[in-house]
């Protein structure tokens, strides 16, 4: 069996990880053979945050034009515009999350990952929202449902928690703070409105961006063993994603212990249950997010047990090694699968095409109305400038008196001063 999966590049993110650690365990199988296919050229693979893995096969587009694949993956939205260069059989998606939703509406990245289901391949995706989505969007398409494992080695389950009964609430935020759908700088805002003693940790790719917010202690980047270490550290991992495919440092904090505290973002139900395992915080409510962590820092008996439910959660939750068995199944069914009706998508595709198109052109309609009325106010503001009167309103600011007697609209004035800027 001979696999492609379709990478942008190597570098540090939960996405990329999920396939490296497939492609790892996959390549150990008796007869198959998996490389990682680079879309973007690169000096060379990145292994950072990886270099517990071995080097798999790693080969560039052009080098894969030669080859011949059973099943060739794309694996993020853009990588799509490669798989098909690609000689396979059959081909397929592996989708970690529906990527439009990355994109802000009038973003063309937006039209372009969601034209991207339209084509004529086999599912692979990673929690069962986004499989039932699929089903709606493609019924004619096989799906399968892969969950994430857990690298256990890494991620070592904890024996048993120890209670923290008399220390501060110890709070992890992690992520990017630049990446909107994150919300790091909003979770660390939510820490600032408790009243309980608390310490905050912050663990980030871009630590000078998270030290501009105000926090103290940052780590960044680490590595996934120096990440473990961080979470059995750590009392509750607070995460405020709008984003999410199903997503993994919640997971990974339970096995080391902790508990969570996350929005009921897309993914979540995967396994977090509210006063079981963890806590689920309204959507933009930082204050009510602010309680609830005061709620555990006072409440140590109800840390404690969502600490320990936490921990038996991530008992039950498959490892690598078993995820992959499941990976592996579902590409052999792919390959012994007829190809889809590549008519029926390109039709789906393109109408989706004109759908799209004509939501971009209300969109380019708004912002010609939006310009014709900048170009008014600017003839105004420019009439206005030009004026005697303006001018010699402007002269009387030479005298003592005039300067006492306007005192009262300098309010007012500062705004038109704004304007005219």
């Amino acid at each position: 069996m001979k696999v492609a999966f379709i990478l942008n590049d190597l570098q540090l993110s939960g996405g990329v990880g999920v396939v490296v650690e497939h492609a790892c365990r996959l390549s150990r199988l008796d007869g198959w053979d998996v490389a990682l296919v680079l879309s973007r050229q690169q000096e060379e693979p990145s292994w950072r945050g990886f270099e517990h893995l071995p080097h798999l096969h790693v080969c560039s587009a052009q080098q894969a034009l030669g080859e011949r694949y059973d099943v060739a993956l794309a694996t993020w939205w853009e990588t799509t515009f490669t798989l098909f260069r690609l000689n396979a059989a059959r081909y397929a998606y592996f989708v970690q999350s529906l990527e439009d939703r990355f994109y802000h509406h009038d973003h063309p990245g937006r039209l372009g990952a969601a034209l991207t289901l339209d084509l004529p391949v086999a599912f692979i995706t990673e929690a069962q929202w986004i499989a039932q989505t699929l089903s709606q969007l493609r019924p004619d398409a096989l799906c399968f449902v892969v969950r994430n494992g857990i690298d256990k080695d890494v991620f070592a389950p904890l024996q048993r928690v120890e209670r923290n009964d008399h220390g501060p609430l110890r709070i992890l935020v992690e992520g990017y703070p630049s990446v909107w759908f994150k919300h790091v700088p909003e979770a660390i805002e939510a820490t600032r409105a408790m009243g309980e003693p608390h310490q905050l940790i912050a663990v980030s790719g871009d630590p000078a961006g998270v030290r501009a917010l105000g926090v103290r202690d940052v780590l960044g980047p680490l590595s996934q063993r120096e990440m473990a270490d961080v979470y059995a550290r750590t009392d509750v991992l607070l995460k405020l994603s709008s984003v999410e495919g199903m997503f993994g440092p919640p997971l990974e904090a339970f096995h080391r212990g902790a508990t969570c505290l996350v929005t009921p973002v897309s993914g979540h139900d995967e396994y977090v249950k509210h006063g079981f395992n963890g806590l689920i915080a309204d959507w933009d409510d930082l204050r009510g997010t602010a309680r609830q962590l005061d709620l555990l820092a006072r409440d140590r008996e109800l840390l404690h047990r969502l600490r320990c439910n936490a921990l038996e959660t991530a008992s039950d939750w498959p490892d690598w090694e078993q995820a992959s068995q499941l990976m592996a199944a579902a590409l052999l069914e792919i390959r012994s699968s007829p190809p889809p009706d590549a008519v029926a998508s390109s039709a789906r595709l393109l109408s989706d095409l004109r759908g799209g198109l004509a939501i971009y052109d209300g969109h380019l309609r708004e912002r010609r109305r939006f310009a014709a009325s900048a170009m008014r106010m600017e003839k105004l503001i420019g009439r206005l400038r030009r004026s005697v009167i303006l001018r010699r309103l402007l002269a009387l600011r030479r005298f003592r008196l005039a300067r006492l007697a306007a005192r009262p609209v300098r309010p007012l004035t500062r705004r038109i001063k704004r304007l005219l800027a």
